[in-house]
C-alpha cells in the first residue's frame, strides 16, 4: 500500500518530543521560542532587514490573527483564489467580511492576476494570494495592483515552505505571510501554524490576540523571572501552539530543504515519464521555485483513475474542491458556477500523487505504471 501522504518522522523527531515531556513544559514555552527564532532566521536569512515570526495552532489562526492584525472589520472584502482549502475563506467571514472569489490559471492553479482588478471595490481590503501545491503566484503583478489600490496582502503559504519567487523566499514578499505545519505539510508538527512579517506591529498584535489578548505568554508569566499579574489589552484568542508540536517542527525544519531536494526529484520522474502522454503533468513557471507540496495532474478520467489507483493501494486526493462549490458558502453569498470556467475545468481534471520523501524510486514507477495504464 503506498498512502497519498507520510510524514517523514525520524528518531530526531522522536527525541526531541521525548525531551520537551521530560522538561516538563508542555504549553508554549522554551522549545516553542527556540522554534520560533529558528523558523525566522531560516525565513530571513538572506534579508538585510529585521522579520518577525508568531507560531500558532494553525495556518488558519495564522491567517486569522493576520486579518485582525490588519483591522478588517464587517462590510469589508477580502479578494482570493476559489482554488483553495475553505479555510481561506473561513477566516474572511470570521469577521463578518465577505470572501470575493477570483477565478485561476489553468497552468499554476493560481489566482489568475488578469481577472483580479475587475474584482476589487471601495469595500476590498485585502488580497489573499495561495501560493498552490508550493508555486508561488505572480506576486509582482499582486503587489502592484494592491499598492495601486492600497490593499494589504496576507499570502496563504501552506503549501510554500519552501519556495522562492524570483530568488526571494516565500515569507518576504506580501506584508503578512501564514504558512501550515499540519500533518500532511512540508514540515509537520501534527498541527500548527506561523505567521512572517517584515511589521513589527502586526507581529506584537498578533502575539498579544493568539493568547486571549493577554499582553504576557504564559512563558513570562510562570517562569522564575517572570509576574503573575498580566492584562487583558484586546479581545483575543487561543490560538498558541505548544512545546511538544514545536519539538517536532525543530527538527523539520533542520532537514527541510533535503526534504524538498527529494520531492523535487519525485516530480522530475513523474514529469520525464507523463511527457508527451495523456497525463498533463504540472507547470512550473521559470522565475520561481515550488516546495513541491503537491503533484498535480490533470486527465479526463479523474474519477476513474483515482478508483483505479486505490484498487492497485495507490492513495490519491484531489485539490481543490473550489470554495464557489460548496453549499454553505452558494446559498450565503451567491457564488455561480459560471463565473469561475477554469477553476471548473481544473476541478473536473486534477488529481494529486503521492509525493513524500519516504516513497522510494520504486514507488513511484509503480505509481507512474499504473497512472500511464489508466488515464485516459
Amino acid at each position: 500500500m503506498i498512502p497519498f501522504h507520510k510524514p517523514y518522522i525520524t528518531e530526531d523527531e522522536i527525541k526531541e518530543v521525548i525531551d520537551s515531556i521530560k522538561s516538563g513544559w508542555l504549553t508554549m514555552g522554551p522549545k516553542t521560542i527556540e522554534f520560533e527564532e529558528k523558523f525566522r532566521d531560516y525565513i530571513f536569512q538572506n534579508e538585510n532587514k529585521k522579520g518577525h515570526v508568531v507560531s500558532c495552532n494553525s495556518c488558519t489562526a495564522a491567517l486569522h490573527l493576520a486579518l485582525k492584525a490588519i483591522g478588517l472589520k464587517a462590510g469589508d472584502e477580502v479578494i482570493l483564489p476559489t482554488n483553495t482549502f475553505i479555510a481561506t475563506a473561513e477566516v474572511v467571514t470570521y469577521f463578518g467580511a465577505k470572501p470575493v472569489l477570483c477565478d485561476i490559471e489553468e497552468t499554476t492553479h493560481n489566482m489568475d492576476v488578469k481577472k483580479l482588478e475587475n474584482l476589487i471595490t471601495e469595500k476590498t481590503k485585502a488580497i489573499i494570494p495561495v501560493h498552490f501545491g508550493g508555486q508561488p503566484c505572480d506576486m509582482d503583478e499582486i503587489l502592484e495592483i494592491a499598492k495601486k489600490y492600497n490593499l494589504y496582502v496576507i499570502e496563504d503559504a501552506a503549501h510554500a515552505l519552501p519556495s522562492k519567487y524570483k530568488g526571494k523566499m516565500i515569507g518576504t514578499i506580501g506584508d503578512i505571510t501564514c504558512f501550515s505545519f499540519y500533518a500532511t505539510k512540508t514540515l509537520a508538527t501534527g498541527e500548527g501554524g506561523m505567521a512572517a512579517t517584515f511589521n513589527e506591529e502586526f507581529a506584537q498584535k498578533m502575539k498579544i490576540n493568539r493568547l486571549h489578548g493577554i499582553s504576557r505568554d504564559a512563558w513570562d508569566r510562570y517562569t522564575l523571572k517572570g509576574h503573575w499579574y498580566y492584562e487583558v489589552v484586546d479581545n483575543g484568542f487561543k490560538y498558541n501552539t505548544t512545546d511538544i508540536n514545536s519539538a517536532l517542527g525543530l527538527a523539520q525544519l533542520k532537514k527541510v530543504d533535503w526534504m524538498k531536494k527529494r520531492r523535487e526529484e519525485i516530480a522530475n520522474m513523474y514529469t520525464s515519464a507523463f511527457k508527451g502522454t495523456k497525463v498533463i503533468p504540472p507547470t512550473v513557471k521559470p522565475d520561481r521555485e515550488t516546495s513541491w507540496h503537491l503533484y498535480v495532474i490533470k486527465v479526463n478520467n479523474r474519477d476513474e483513475l483515482h478508483e483505479k489507483l486505490k484498487e492497485k493501494g495507490i492513495g490519491t486526493s484531489v485539490h481543490f474542491i473550489p470554495v464557489h462549490k460548496h453549499p454553505y458558502y452558494k446559498k450565503t453569498y451567491g457564488y455561480k458556477d459560471k463565473d469561475y470556467p477554469v477553476a471548473n475545468y481544473v476541478y473536473e481534471k486534477s488529481l494529486s500523487l503521492p509525493i513524500y520523501p519516504d516513497l522510494s524510486d520504486e514507488d513511484v514507477e509503480y505509481i507512474i505504471d499504473n497512472v500511464l495504464k489508466y488515464a485516459r
